[in-house]
C-alpha cells in the first residue's frame, strides 16, 4: 500500500518509516500537517498514519480534511495519540479515523492495524470498480432504450426527448429548424411479397442510406414502419430540401427492385415542414405539418419531396 505518514517528531517519523518499508509499503513521511494535506491532494494514499499535534494542520484537522475531500473517504486514517490522552481516542473517530496506535509506535502492533487497512482499502477498490461498472452498465442500457434495435436508429422515446430539447432551444434562442418526415413507397406491397426479413433488410438497407446522405448535425430517427424523420437544427429552405432531395435520390441508386417482375424500384416519399426563426408554433404542429406534406407527396405521385415553410402556414390561415 501507499502509505503516507505525518509526525512532527523526527525519531517517531523514521521508526514508522523504517518499520513500513520492512513490510513491503511504500511510504512517503512528512513534518507538518500542511504538508500532509498537499501531500494528500498530491499523492492520493491508501492510508495515512497521522500525529495528533503537528505544526500547521493538527492530525484531527488533517482528519476532517480529508473526510471532506470528494476522493478522501477511501482513504484509511490512523491517528497517533499518547498514553496520557486517551480521550483523544474518541475524538479522532468521530472526526472519521478509522484506527489508533499509541505512541511509541510498536512495529507489531503497526503491522496488525495495517492487515485491518488493507482489507478496508481493498474492498473499497472492489466497490469503487463495481460502481464504475456498474455506471458503464447504465449508460449502455440508457443508450440501447433510446435506439431502435432494427435500424440503429434513434427509436421514438429518443425522439420525444430531443423534440422536447428543440422546441425549448427554439423558443429561448428563437432559432429555426426543419422536420422532415421520410416513408418508402409501396413497402407494405414488398413485404408482402419477399417476407418480413427481406422487408427488414430493406429497412436496414433505407436506413444506412439516410445515415450516408445525412449533413453533420442532421438528426436521424425510425418514426415508425417504413416510416423515417430526419431533424434538420439549422440550415435554409432551399439547403434542406436539397439535404432531403439527396436521401431521396440515394435510396433510388440503391436500386431495391419492388418485384422479380418489374423493373419499379424501390423508393422515398418526404414531406418537409420548415419552423422559421421566431414563429411560435409548437414542435408538434411543425410535424404534423412535415406529415401533411408527406401526405401530398403520395398523392402526387410519390418518390418526390413536398415542404411547407411558415410563409406557407401563414398564407393558408389568411
Amino acid at each position: 500500500m501507499r502509505i503516507l505518514v505525518a509526525d512532527d517528531d523526527a525519531g517517531s517519523r523514521l521508526i514508522a518509516t523504517m518499520a513500513l518499508r520492512q513490510l513491503g509499503h511504500e511510504c512517503r513521511a512528512v513534518s507538518d500537517g500542511t504538508e500532509a494535506w498537499e501531500a494528500f491532494q498530491a499523492d492520493r494514499p491508501d492510508v495515512i498514519i497521522s500525529d495528533w499535534m503537528m505544526p500547521g494542520l493538527s492530525g484531527l484537522q488533517l482528519c476532517r480534511d480529508v473526510r471532506a475531500d470528494a476522493l478522501g473517504a477511501s482513504t484509511y486514517f490512523i491517528m497517533l495519540t499518547s498514553h496520557e490522552a486517551r480521550d483523544q481516542i474518541v475524538e479522532g473517530m468521530t472526526a472519521g479515523a478509522d484506527d489508533y496506535l499509541v505512541k511509541p509506535l510498536d512495529p507489531d502492533e503497526l503491522g496488525i492495524r495495517l492487515i485491518a487497512a488493507s482489507r478496508v482499502t481493498h474492498l473499497h477498490s472492489r466497490l469503487t470498480e463495481q460502481q464504475t461498472e456498474l455506471e458503464r452498465l447504465n449508460l449502455e442500457l440508457t443508450a440501447i432504450s433510446l435506439r431502435d434495435p432494427l435500424t440503429g436508429l434513434g427509436n421514438r422515446r429518443a425522439l420525444e426527448e430531443d423534440l422536447q430539447l428543440l422546441e425549448a432551444r427554439s423558443s429561448r434562442y428563437e432559432s429555426g429548424y426543419s422536420l422532415a418526415l421520410l416513408d418508402v413507397d409501396h413497402f407494405k406491397a414488398y413485404n408482402d411479397t419477399h417476407g418480413h426479413q427481406a422487408g427488414d433488410d430493406v429497412l436496414q438497407a433505407v436506413a444506412g442510406e439516410l445515415k450516408a446522405q445525412a449533413r453533420s448535425g442532421d438528426i436521424l430517427y425510425r418514426y415508425g414502419g417504413e416510416e423515417f424523420l430526419c431533424v434538420f437544427p439549422q440550415g435554409s429552405l432551399d439547403g434542406t430540401i436539397v439535404a432531403v432531395q439527396r436521401m431521396r435520390s440515394g435510396l433510388e441508386r440503391l436500386a431495391i427492385q419492388r418485384d422479380h417482375d418489374s423493373a419499379d424500384v424501390l423508393t422515398l416519399s418526404a414531406g418537409l415542414a420548415v419552423l422559421e426563426p421566431g414563429d411560435p408554433r409548437p414542435v408538434h404542429a411543425v410535424l404534423k405539418a412535415a406529415d401533411d406534406a408527406l401526405y401530398r407527396a403520395k398523392q402526387l405521385g410519390r418518390n418526390r419531396v413536398e415542404h411547407t415553410s411558415s410563409a406557407a402556414v401563414d398564407a393558408a390561415h389568411a
